[in-house]
């Protein structure tokens, strides 16, 4: 059996992109007469930070602008780095400014400053004393302080597809320094880029294990078992503090509010397996089985407190069959947003519009000043009339006849159209 000595760098690193045209599936910034590539080619850079989901070739840009900028690079981690390493680059760019040079300051992950780390930035940027590249895999919306957001160009790097994460792989074989000296009989590329969850350094160092632990054979076979051995667990993107949260979450509610149970589900189980607090989820399914099924179905909003109720008592794992239950009920049930667009209305007229007096009869009169100043004097008690119906008016004189619930057809909430129709229908006997 063949021994190798085996390389103390981890595969992604070793065929990190050494030429701009070996960046895979960021031709929008990237091809030819694009933004990032003419700034890099004419060496006229401005700051701007990089947004993508990990794996895509945030870090490796930033790296090749250091090989092809005449510019002082420095890199600092926003981890493990904090005003005062800033501070002493900018000491550095002060210098390299008097000597008619640039200075670049890449910092990776810089959605983990803080809003202080950040706005030391801002001067530096704004003079032109440092070139920021900064990379995070957060909505910079969120993570990036305003100010900064306005002094920067931001970048959007794309999702790698599986054209690109299988060229990235057969790259690898062919030019890593261990791989090409190997015979590997077969790869699962499809498990292997599922595992990977688009991230391509994930899926290399995926492979690079698997492959190792592969060594010991007279064929090297990468199969799905051995791809389940090596890594054990699928990478999830997800980050429960970040832009992934907000977006699976509204694609969890949507499912809901568009009646598609299974999708539910689905993304359900992205937020549980990514380690989301399933009172969120719970929390949610209440505000929308009021806002979104309202009086359509009336148990929607007792079986979503019920479920809150439930998971807060029993906790994971056993909690996922109770959000399950209640989110497939929720997305089965007939909608109806009536309530809620009623509400929204009348603050409307609240916020907009005068603000009349109560009518005198509908007032309480608990004192007998209150009675002599004619404070409920003419009202009517609904329950001393047939169908506990009476003709009244309930608003403002100046706004007798305003509606802003407009019940739908859809179940339960039909029932009470239909009572208001009668109703309607009574009170018409009256004029």
């Amino acid at each position: 059996m063949q021994k190798f000595n085996l390389p103390t760098i981890p595969l992604a690193e070793r065929i990190r992109p050494k030429v701009l045209d070996d960046i895979k599936g960021q031709d929008k910034i990237l091809g030819k007469g694009r933004p990032i590539r003419q700034m890099i080619e004419t060496d006229t850079l401005s700051s701007f930070i990089l947004w993508g989901p990990p794996g895509t070739g945030k870090t490796t840009i930033a790296k090749l602008i250091s090989e092809y900028s005449n510019a002082d690079f420095h890199q600092i981690n926003a981890v493990s780095s904090g005003v005062r390493d800033i501070r002493a680059i900018f000491e550095i760019a002060k210098e390299n400014n008097l000597a008619n040079k640039r200075t670049i300051l890449f910092i990776d992950e810089i959605h983990r400053f803080n809003k202080a780390q950040q706005d030391a930035l801002l001067n530096s940027v704004e003079s032109g004393l440092i070139i920021l590249i900064g990379a995070t895999t957060e909505n910079p919306s969120f993570e990036v302080i305003p100010a900064l957001r306005s002094r920067v160009r931001i970048f959007v790097l794309n999702d790698l597809g599986k054209e690109d994460l299988t060229a990235i792989l057969e790259y690898a074989l062919k030019n890593d320094e261990l791989l090409s000296r190997l015979s590997i009989k077969e790869i699962d590329y499809d498990f292997l880029i599922y595992l990977s969850g688009g991230d391509a350094r994930s899926l290399l160092n995926i492979f690079e294990a698997s492959v190792i632990q592969e060594l010991g054979n007279e064929e090297i076979k990468i199969t799905k078992e051995v791809l389940e051995n090596a890594v054990q667990k699928k990478n999830i993107i997800y980050d429960k503090a970040g832009e992934e949260h907000y977006n699976i979450i509204s694609a969890f509610i949507k499912s809901i509010r568009g009646s598609d149970p299974d999708a539910a589900l689905y993304w359900m189980a992205r937020m549980l397996d990514g380690g989301e607090d399933p009172l969120f989820i719970a929390r949610r399914m209440i505000v929308l089985a009021a806002e979104d099924i309202g009086n359509a179905s009336v148990n929607g909003l007792v079986l979503a407190e019920a479920a809150f109720s439930a998971v807060d008592k029993i906790g994971m794992p056993e909690a996922r069959i109770v959000l399950a239950q209640c989110a497939t009920y929720l997305a089965s049930c007939p909608k109806s947003n009536a309530a809620y667009m009623g509400i929204e209305k009348a603050f409307q007229d609240v916020r907009n519009n005068e603000l009349y007096p109560v009518p005198l009869h509908l007032r309480n009169a608990p004192t007998k000043l209150m009675k002599d100043l004619s404070y409920g004097k003419e009202y009517k008690y609904a329950h001393e009339f047939q169908n506990h119906f009476v003709e009244e008016n309930y608003f403002p004189v100046e706004m007798k006849g305003k509606q802003y619930y407009f019940p739908t057809e859809n179940g339960q909430e039909k029932n009470l159209k239909d009572r208001l129709k009668f109703l309607w229908k009574k009170l018409k006997k009256y004029e």
